[in-house]
């Protein structure tokens, strides 16, 4: 894809020099130029980044470590390997580039060649410069970050943090706990009322029966009375009939008997 973005642009450049009235040489000789400086933005750019993000992570990797927080070994490796293939890469690709650019020059004999093979091999220097000066301007800003407000340390924090789990922990058992015995005394609760509620029923059913046993006894007891009351009123009644003085004794008496029958 990007051989047949180049070639396009190639092939544009160069009809738009035809038009223009452009000598192909100096169209060629103006090409080249601009993709070489292409070439060399990407060159010290896309490498030292990578390398330089490499390095970035193996010094936070070592403070760490310091620190005595755990990182694998096998991330500490791969971070150095990393920065390790992208400098040889970054170097080799600054070096190749002013090989061929010089070799490119000598053959064609343009003296642009030799500048630009020179463009390469100072930007060998001048990229890890400009980015030592940015590690440094960024390491003063820092150092005047954690002078004027320390930074927390990580142990520190995880142990907080450790102790905050720890107390959750144990107020959830609690609660746990605590809904555990509520559970078990609303249960208990629960059947000492229908224990309760039994002995209720049963209670309020022997009540009804002795009620009803006692309504029974009483008006047996009633009617056996009324008929003792009866026999006596007649046999009054009767003895009283056969007798014939004293009339206003017998009269009271008889009221009496009658007076008992109503009642």
């Amino acid at each position: 894809m990007v051989v047949v973005a180049a070639a396009g642009t190639a092939l544009l450049f160069a009809w738009l020099g035809r038009l223009a009235g452009v000598a192909p040489e100096v169209l060629w000789t103006v090409g080249a130029t601009v993709a070489a400086l292409t070439w060399a933005a990407v060159l010290v750019t896309v490498p030292w980044n990578l390398y330089f993000g490499a390095r970035r992570v193996a010094a936070e990797q070592t403070e760490s470590t310091g620190r005595g927080i755990v990182v694998r070994p096998e991330r500490i490796a791969e971070a150095r390997r990393i920065a390790r293939w992208m400098l040889r890469f970054a170097i080799g690709g600054h070096v190749g580039t002013a090989a061929v650019t010089a070799v490119v020059a000598y053959a064609t004999g343009e003296v642009v060649g030799y500048y630009l093979a020179g463009f390469f091999l100072l930007s060998t220097v001048l990229r890890p410069a400009s980015a030592y000066f940015a590690h440094l301007r960024q390491r003063i800003s820092t150092l005047e970050r954690e002078t004027t407000f320390p930074r927390d340390d990580v142990l520190t924090l995880k142990s907080r943090v450790d102790d905050l789990d720890r107390d959750l922990t144990a107020l959830r058992e609690q609660a746990d706990h605590r809904l555990t015995g509520v559970d078990d005394d609303l249960r208990r609760r629960a059947a000492d009322l229908a224990h309760v509620r039994t002995q209720l029923t049963a209670d309020l059913a022997r009540l009804a029966d002795a009620q009803a046993t006692d309504r029974a006894a009483a008006r047996t007891a009633d009617d056996d009375l009324r008929r003792t009351l009866d026999r006596v009123a007649r046999h009054v009644d009767a003895t009283l009939n056969g007798v014939s003085d004293h009339q206003e004794l017998l009269t009271g008496l008889r009221a009496l008997v009658r007076m008992i029958r109503a009642e």
